[in-house]
């Protein structure tokens, strides 16, 4: 079966646009803890902690982005927004100064809210319900995100590691800008009046700027933070604890004041799965996103990066290994695709929540093989690249049994008149999971390498068993079994 049989011409257009988003974005994320322990010569602490802030964030607007999206904007208009503030950010980082270090991250963070959940969603609604052709056209929608996040690094990377920092960051915006144009220029012709109008519109207009002015506020009070204003440091607590009411009490104000909020007891039961699986993917994030952190570091320092092949000898840079992911994305995901259809011809397709089993379970076998690499190192000093090889290939299974899968998930049981904000609830596992995952990565220096792969590896299969045990009620649930 092929994957592109018959899928709509807007799939294709959405696949090459978020391809060069994503190629923004991990080529700017694959420089960024280098770059911060490097040349601004933070501590493997503060960079650590940055990292997660960042990536953390970037996944916590979409929440705020798809909201404005559904009552407000629209998908469409909302994907503009997002990339153009985007692309500001990618060339802000091509500045030295500290100032557009941190100016850069906010612009990202809020740029990546309107343009993350509302794409996905638009390829949602390029299909009915109970399309046959939407988890195929979803694995063609994430092989477009890998090829991009794939080619970045080796780009951007390349540039910032032997040319100058700053021509990789720039790189990054060209990359961007070019998603823009691409999108600007085929949206209307393929994508028909697909997400131009806002699915839930109503409300009072002040809401959305009052939750921007929230979010911006703190992200620059952060910034201040961490360019060595201690503005934070006595309050983090109510800080954090006052964002999160705020965003839960614009989710209830947003739910309480549409008129087409009356959900079925089938549509409850269907949104309670979408959180269960959001709480779940934390664990499976956490982990996973070492790849950018801790793991990019012990490519650098731990791992042997000399290619030598016939007389002639290469130092791999270590930003390169962040093309691994990627790359076996887009080698194994047609298989995944096929794979699932031929199970679900035969009546034997798991359900998403073990799908969501077997990607953790794996995960955590990733990280086993860093445990041995690590102890393996403490014995005889840098290891080969086959270990950390090894590493990204389960860590790969494992995410495309989970990722793609989590966002069919979300387009298939979340009311239509939420679509973008259960889109940004589901990518904000990522913000708590890149918060949990770069903190601790902070703490790589600290702690014996091979205990500190043992966290990743019980976390994951931890969740793996407790998903595992409330499985069949989720079932149930998503059936609208009672």
């Amino acid at each position: 079966m092929s994957l592109h049989h018959n899928q709509p011409k807007g799939l294709f257009l959405l696949f090459f646009v978020e391809m060069w988003e994503r190629f923004s974005y991990y080529g700017m994320r694959a420089l960024l803890v280098l770059y911060m322990v490097k040349y601004l010569m933070f501590s493997t602490e503060k960079a650590g902690q940055v990292y997660g802030w960042y990536t953390g964030m970037v996944y916590m607007t979409p929440l705020l982005g798809g909201y404005i999206a559904d009552r407000y904007l629209g998908q469409r208009k909302s994907i503009i927004i997002g990339g153009t503030l985007m692309a500001i950010g990618h060339f802000a980082m091509a500045f030295p100064p500290l100032p557009f270090f941190f100016s850069a991250l906010i612009l990202l963070i809020m740029g990546n809210g309107f343009f993350k959940p509302n794409i996905s969603t638009v390829v949602g609604q390029l299909y009915e319900e109970n399309d046959p052709r939407r988890d195929a056209g979803f694995t063609i929608f994430y092989m477009g995100i890998n090829l991009g996040a794939f080619f970045s690094p080796l780009v951007c990377g390349t540039l910032g590691e032997k040319v100058g920092w700053h021509y990789g960051f720039g790189a990054a915006g060209v990359g961007m800008v070019l998603g823009l144009v691409m999108y600007m220029w085929g949206q209307k012709a393929m994508l028909g009046d697909k997400g131009v109008a806002p699915a839930n519109p109503g409300g009072k207009a002040y809401v959305p700027f009052v939750m921007i002015g929230t979010v911006l506020a703190f992200l620059i009070a952060s910034a201040f933070q961490f360019s060595g204003y201690d503005i934070l440091a006595r309050i983090p607590r109510w800080a954090w604890s006052t964002l999160g009411t705020l965003a839960a009490i614009g989710l209830a104000y947003g739910y309480a004041s549409s008129p087409k909020s009356v959900l079925t007891t089938v549509e409850k039961q269907r949104v309670a799965v979408i959180f269960i699986m959001v709480f779940f993917t934390i664990f499976f994030w956490s982990a996973f996103e070492q790849a950018g952190s801790s793991l990019t570091l012990f490519a650098d320092r731990e791992t042997n990066r000399n290619i030598s092949l016939f007389g002639w000898s290469w130092l791999m840079p270590a930003s390169y290994f962040q093309s691994i992911n990627p790359l076996l994305i887009f080698i194994f995901a047609p298989f995944f695709s096929r794979m699932w259809v031929r199970l679900g011809e035969t009546g034997k397709e798991p359900s998403s929540p073990m799908k969501f089993v077997t990607g953790l379970g794996l995960l955590a076998i990733g990280f086993v093989v860093m445990i041995v690499a690590a102890s393996m190192y403490k014995q005889s000093g840098p290891v080969s690249v086959l270990w950390l090889i090894g590493a990204y290939f389960f860590h790969t299974l494992g995410e495309l049994c989970l990722s793609p899968v989590g966002l069919s998930l979300v387009t298939k049981l979340a009311p239509v008149q939420f679509g973008s904000l259960m889109m940004g609830v589901w990518l904000l596992s990522s913000f708590a999971a890149n918060f949990v995952g770069g903190f601790f990565a902070g703490n790589y220096d600290a702690m014996d390498h091979t205990r500190f792969f043992m966290v990743p590896t019980a976390t994951a299969a931890g969740a793996a068993i407790l998903l595992l045990l409330i499985t069949p009620k989720l079932r149930k649930w998503m059936h609208g079994v009672h």
